[in-house]
């Protein structure tokens, strides 16, 4: 898909929300099915959020031969415009116009936006990432810094308490989507799984096979993984109940993947593993059922007393 560009007369704010819910029904369903169970007022400017990440990840990745210089222009350009417009509070770009307001709506800071273009920026000419730190400096602005965003609209207490859990959140998806990815990922020419970890079991992915040591591999892996989750659910516990369900059903529904990783035999060079959407909507209607369950005892309660 190429990226959106401005029409001519422009387009509404809620023309701009919708295109954004769009592409996030479309390309990232598991983000999707979890935003469902947050209050309606809150949805759209998370859609919002995923458009922005959602453009600039199609003309790094969806340009097709297009050389890299000339995506690099591209990605330059598209985040020239989006701080043009976020500069003067206003945009005619078909997703930009919901990010730009979602943007000041919640005073979000710019420089979250300059993190994740620099690591957008990394995938079209990094191609390996030889330690965990490595790759935890690309996942800064691809994965960590996404938490941040998120967090203003989620509405904590206390935003520095519930940085480092959103942070680790942002991670544990970016990682148990790479894991998922690898045989993808391989298509596109990169390996998002620290070098030296493979190195150490004598994994080579590059061989496209379920071996021992690619086993023993993606075991490490998928263990540091749960790692990011459990210290993520820390951060969870800190939100409100109605932002708490919905990030808990994202968690749960990533976390799934591991699973299905894992019942695939590790095999994630010919096979994808999913959660299938009949289970997703499964999932966020339990944890919303939780919540209304919660408030009604909250309401007996409070009429008790």
């Amino acid at each position: 898909m190429s990226p959106p560009r401005p029409t001519a007369g422009g387009v509404s704010l809620q023309e701009s929300y919708a295109r954004c819910r769009e592409l996030n029904k479309r390309y990232g369903t598991t983000y999707y099915w979890a935003a469902q169970v947050l209050p309606r007022v809150k949805r759209h400017h998370v859609h919002a959020l995923y458009g922005f990440c959602r453009y600039a990840d199609d003309i790094v990745d969806d340009l097709g031969p297009v050389p890299v210089d000339v995506r690099a222009k591209a990605l330059a350009d598209f985040g020239d415009r989006f701080f043009e417009d976020l500069e003067r509070g206003r945009s005619d770009d078909p997703v930009l116009k919901a990010v730009v307001h979602t943007v000041r709506a919640f005073d979000l800071d710019p420089s979250f936006f300059r993190r994740f273009l620099r690591s957008m920026a990394m995938d079209l000419d990094v191609t390996e990432y030889g330690t965990w730190d490595d790759l935890l400096h690309y996942m800064d602005g691809s994965a960590a810094v996404i938490g941040e965003m998120m967090l203003p609209i989620l509405e904590p207490d206390d935003l520095a308490a519930a940085r480092p859990g959103a942070m680790d959140l942002g991670n544990a998806f970016q990682l148990t989507n790479f894991l998922r990815d690898v045989g993808e990922d391989l298509e596109r020419g990169r390996v998002y799984l620290p070098m030296e970890d493979l190195r150490r079991f004598g994994a080579d992915p590059y061989e496209r096979r379920v071996t021992p040591a690619w086993i023993a591999a993606a075991r490490f892996e998928i263990d540091r993984c749960r790692d990011l989750y459990r210290s993520a659910d820390a951060g969870i516990d800190l939100l409100p109940p109605e932002s708490a369900v919905a990030i808990r059903t994202a968690r749960i529904l990533y976390s799934r993947i591991l699973e299905g990783i894992e019942a695939n035999g590790y095999d994630v060079f010919s096979e994808r593993a999913r959660v299938p959407t009949v289970r997703k909507l499964a999932i966020a209607g339990g944890q919303y059922g939780r919540l209304y369950v919660g408030r009604l005892r909250g309401v007996r309660t409070a009429a008790r007393d």
